[in-house]
């Protein structure tokens, strides 16, 4: 059974920030609603409530309601018009295609001063003689009843002879509850026959495959289905119930989950000790994989760094690989990178060949030194001369000058 619950309404209530006390219209139609439960307590401010297209039996839980005005139950199962009495503020009542076969019900509405429209379309009280003269009557306050507006002249003309029509109306409802008891009868003979028959027959096919192993043809679910919706009934709230049972039992029987292939199961170290280097491929595309890689969350990682392999699930994928040397686990980092976003792990040898150390110390130094008892004097980075090399450079470059050279005053020389 679906109930009115808060976290319905909530959901319903996202223009007003799921917010509910201070909700003033809320939208519930189509959601599988059979009672009506804690509105009138949680939403005392509702002006506008749309209830249409449930499986409402009943009018109940709403006269708290005293802002609402406009409420609409229409195809649900009602079948008195009931407890709006607390609805003082009501002027819009849609009770269309319901199952309000008791027509004097609608004098319940009497107190509700400000109701001005009225929907009964689709009731089996429309069909009464003197329906719409019984309900001008009834209801003085109204203005609209099923989309037609009531004229004075059409006002006056129902008074006149209303006692006849008040008569003819509770015989008429008398006759329709006696039809209705009659049909509930009548089907339930029937769906007990159908029973009986079924079980014989299920009786005399257990009994014909346990002699002669012959197998009798029953009907198939899908012809039993194609009876159902083929075969004329009454329209009553229980005929509408049933069709809403088969229709879901078929919407559920449609939603069939995926068949999941069951994989083998991977293998990361062989029986005999070996590691294997593993790769898992990924549906993705690589610049889709590399956008996914570098903004996912750390928590959907998981790095493991053992002495001779280090592996990584990254979603469920794996990749494995087997590592040359062996390594450090306690000393091992994994971390992103600041720049690509890439997972570095940092995995120090546990230790280095012989040989290579020892080449690797005598040749090539780890870090670049300088020896303190070797000192560098800056003084002589720039060696001295003696003036007469000076002088006998500035020979040689007058010597070469040309004969007709006529040095410029103005001009600092160059030497």
């Amino acid at each position: 059974m679906v109930k009115t619950c808060e976290e319905l309404i909530r959901r319903r209530a996202e223009h007003n920030d799921c917010e509910i006390l201070s909700l003033e219209e809320v939208s519930l139609h189509q959601q599988d609603i059979e009672r009506i439960e804690h509105v009138d307590r949680w939403c005392r401010e509702l002006r506008i409530l749309y209830l249409q297209n449930n499986l409402i039996p009943r009018i109940e839980n709403v006269g708290r309601l005293k802002k609402l005005e406009y409420l609409n139950l229409a195809l649900n199962n009602i079948q008195v018009i009931e407890n709006l009495e607390g609805c003082e503020s009501l002027r819009k009542l849609d009770l269309t295609v319901n199952f309000v076969g008791l027509l004097s019900s609608v004098e319940s509405l009497q107190h509700n001063a400000h109701l001005r429209e009225l929907f009964l379309v689709g009731n089996p009280c429309t069909e009464f003689q003197g329906y719409r003269q019984y309900v001008v009557t009834a209801l003085p306050q109204l203005k609209w009843l099923d989309g037609t507006e009531i004229s004075r002249s059409e006002r006056i003309r129902a008074l006149q002879g209303l006692e006849q029509v008040r008569r003819r109306v509770r015989e008429q409802e008398q006759e329709y509850l006696r039809r209705r008891e009659e049909g509930n009868q009548s089907e339930f003979q029937q769906e007990e026959l159908f029973l009986s028959e079924e079980q014989n027959g299920l009786n005399v096919c257990v009994f014909l495959l346990s002699s002669q192993d012959d197998k009798e043809n029953l009907r198939s679910a899908e012809e039993e289905e194609q009876d159902f919706w083929h075969t004329p009934c009454s329209f009553t709230p229980e005929s509408r119930l049933e069709a809403h049972r088969r229709l879901e039992e078929e919407k559920n029987a449609n939603r069939k989950e995926p068949e999941k292939k069951n994989k083998p199961p991977r293998t990361l170290i062989t029986a005999d000790g070996r590691v294997m280097n593993i790769n898992e491929p990924n549906s993705v595309s690589a610049d889709l994989k590399r956008l996914i890689l570098r903004h996912m969350d750390t928590s959907l990682m998981d790095v493991d760094v053992q002495p001779t392999y280090a592996r990584v699930s990254v979603k469920g994928k794996m990749f494995q690989v087997v590592l040359p040397a062996e390594v450090k686990p306690d000393s091992s980092t994994a971390r992103r990178s600041q720049t690509t976003g890439h997972l570095v792990l940092t995995m120090p040898r546990l230790y280095f060949n012989t040989h290579f150390s020892v080449s690797r110390k005598d040749k090539i130094p780890e870090r670049l030194e300088v020896d303190p008892s070797k000192s560098v004097d800056i003084t002589n980075i720039v060696s001295e001369r003696s003036s007469g090399e000076d002088l006998q450079e500035k020979q040689d470059l007058t010597a070469e000058l040309p004969e007709g050279f006529m040095d410029d005053p103005e001009v600092p020389p160059l030497i």
